[in-house]
């Protein structure tokens, strides 16, 4: 008994000796590495610090001077609702805002306009007529008296970008009289932005709350007005909080940045404070890469005096070791594992079936060995498989991981994914091939329905808005190289919003899914596409349809969806559930300066005339042109 202890305490000697270096070895990396990795977290926690305090400075600034703006806007709409706005008095406060204007430099206009959108004092910045600007028709559509703050808008005149703070004033009788609005310009912010030195690709950027930027430095020219709406910080849920750190890859300049962002609480801004993660990581890399050279010299220095030691202790028992160790491994692994593992002779028959065969493929070993392996493989994926167990065979590949369909004794099919590998004989030469396979089927389920959901609108089934924008593209580039037209539809349910208010939000869901419904009933090509565009709004993708068929098309959907009947009393019109529609066609060939934009844009033009003209109706963009080219004729 003490001889046989003996014996196997010296067995067990390399593998404590060879353990023993590994830990020696792997405890130096790994205290190295954890305390480097520290210091790298104590670098970036440092710049998040600063970081933070110079966005809640610049937040601060930024919120200061639309106070400021407002300051001025309220006492002007004091006085327009007070003495109107008569021409004695807008001549007055053109001389107050001007005076106001050139006293404080980060004003950079203040005006008033009229019911219709005209200017009663000098326009300044912006244009000469804004009925059609955003902050104007938001306070022509909206009682609210707060301050607005809109998207940056540009300056006619110059070039220059500004942002809008605007207020409504009301005539005598209650009703709109106008709109004061103030501006702050972009680069006023870009350059007061400049006095924090924060690091050489430093960035400071002002973010409007839908994602278009306001001013930046460094680059405010190339950047102000880019919409990064569809970055994480407006996407991610995590990210919706009023402040916090930030790590991302700029979608605008590429660089890995550490942030800061600090959401106002009293106006639609985000202030984003960057520092490039390179530049911010350099000294502390260099220091890491330094130390850690030394580390690993002792550590190659420790694993070489080991590796000797080991190899002097294993040299009178390797061989015969490792012979028996290999066939225990293998029969070890190959009947205890949940996979199915084969091996395949040169004749590609089954020489050998583990048994877990009766859960991958449903048959016993005893039944699949002898017989050959590739018989049960999908036939349309008979010739991938085959054509790799040929190579293997020739000693071209060592191995190869395929994905095929593989009959089943009770399930009919299933998928399976195999690991392949080739087996040598002592000369070298191949003689056969080892293969574990497991049932992949469910995964490949998922797969399906993951792919299914990207596409998809959960709601109503119809593709959603992602899907929308991929085959409008790939439909604009068939049309133009075919020479073909292509055609839009924009649908718009009718006063959506008031339905929701009165009958709720799981009727106005059911609403949403008649409508679509209806509109998927009109895709009866393979080439037509029904989306989901957004909220209560659907498109229309009509490939190979002229105008006269989208009318078609359109006038059909219009009247299936009021004939449907759907109770809507808000709807004064009707009484009914009803739709707008818009259309456009065109070819894309001959439209060489246009692109995909273009066809969106005509039909939206046509669904708002069409909304402007009483709603449910449809409207095609030709019909909107001819309308405009009367009107100004008259």
């Amino acid at each position: 008994m003490g001889a046989a202890s003996q014996r196997a305490g010296w067995n067990r000697l390399p593998l404590r000796a060879a353990a023993f270096v590994v830990l020696t070895c792997a405890t130096i990396l790994g205290v190295s590495a954890w305390r480097e990795w520290a210091a790298r977290d104590a670098v970036l926690r440092g710049a998040e610090a600063e970081m933070a305090n110079v966005a809640r400075s610049l937040t601060q600034h930024a919120e200061d001077s639309l106070d400021l703006l407002d300051s001025g806007v309220v006492g002007v709409v004091s006085r327009l609702e007070v003495d109107g706005a008569g021409p004695a008095t807008v001549t007055k406060l053109d001389k107050v805002l001007e005076a106001r204007k050139t006293a404080i430099a980060r004003i950079n206009s203040v005006a008033i306009i009229d019911d219709q959108g005209n200017w009663l004092t000098s326009p300044g910045t912006i244009g000469s007529t804004l009925t059609d600007d955003g902050f104007f028709r938001y306070h022509q559509l909206s009682a609210k008296r707060e301050a607005h703050v809109g998207r940056p808008v540009k300056n006619q005149e110059d070039g220059q970008w500004v942002v809008t703070l605007s207020r409504r004033f009301n005539k005598p009788d209650g009703s709109f009289g106008g709109v004061v609005l103030a501006t702050i310009s972009a680069n006023y912010l870009s350059h007061f932005y400049e006095q924090f030195e924060i690091g050489r690709n430093s960035a400071v950027a002002l973010v409007h709350g839908d994602g278009m930027i306001i001013a930046r430095n460094p680059s405010n020219d190339k950047f102000v007005g880019r919409n990064v709406a569809d970055t994480p910080l407006f996407r991610d849920a995590s990210l919706q909080r009023p402040g916090g750190a930030y790590h991302f890859r700029s979608p605008l300049d590429g660089a890995e940045r550490v942030s800061f962002f600090k959401r106002s609480s009293r106006y639609p801004l985000v202030l984003l404070a960057t520092v490039d993660k390179d530049e911010l990581l350099a000294p502390w890399r260099e220091a890491a890469i330094s130390r850690m050279l030394y580390v690993v010299a002792l550590v190659l220095m420790i694993a070489i005096i080991g590796a000797v030691l080991v190899r002097q202790l294993q040299r009178g028992q390797r061989m015969a070791a490792a012979l028996t160790e290999k066939e225990a491994h293998f029969r070890l692994l190959a009947e205890g594992s949940s996979d199915m593992v084969t091996r395949i002779g040169l004749d590609e028959r089954l020489r050998y079936v583990s048994p877990s065969s009766v859960r991958v493929v449903g048959w016993r070993a005893n039944q699949l060995i002898g017989t050959p392996a590739l018989a049960g493989i999908n036939p349309e994926d008979l010739l991938q498989v085959q054509a790799i167990v040929d190579a293997m065979k020739r000693g071209e590949k060592e191995e190869a991981r395929l994905v095929y369909r593989n009959a089943h004794q009770e399930n009919g099919e299933v998928w399976l994914e195999s690991t392949m590998r080739v087996t040598r004989k002592d000369n070298g030469r191949v003689d056969g091939v080892v293969a574990i396979s497991r049932d992949i089927t469910e995964h490949k389920k998922l797969e399906t329905r993951l792919e299914t959901l990207a596409i998809e609108d959960s709601l109503t089934g119809l593709a959603n808005r992602r899907r929308f924008d991929e085959r409008l593209k790939e439909e604009w580039a068939r049309a133009y190289r075919d020479r073909s037209s292509l055609a839009l539809l924009m649908i718009d349910v009718d006063h959506f919003k008031s339905y929701n208010d009165e009958y709720g939000h799981p009727a106005g869901d059911a609403c949403l899914r008649l409508v679509a419904q209806i509109i998927a009933a009109e895709t009866q090509r393979p080439g037509d596409l029904a989306a989901r565009y957004g909220g209560e709004e659907f498109a229309m993708l009509l490939p190979n349809t002229d105008a006269a068929g989208c009318a078609r098309i359109g006038d059909r959907i219009r009247r299936a969806i009021r004939e449907a009947g759907l109770v809507h009393t808000t709807n004064h019109a009707t009484g009914y559930v009803t739709a707008s529609l818009g259309g456009a066609a065109c070819r894309p060939v001959l439209e060489r300066t246009a692109g995909v934009v273009s066809l969106v844009e005509a039909a939206d033009r046509a669904l708002y005339t069409a909304k402007e003209a009483g709603r449910n109706r449809l409207m095609m963009s030709g019909e909107v042109a001819s309308l405009m080219a009367k009107a100004s004729g008259q």
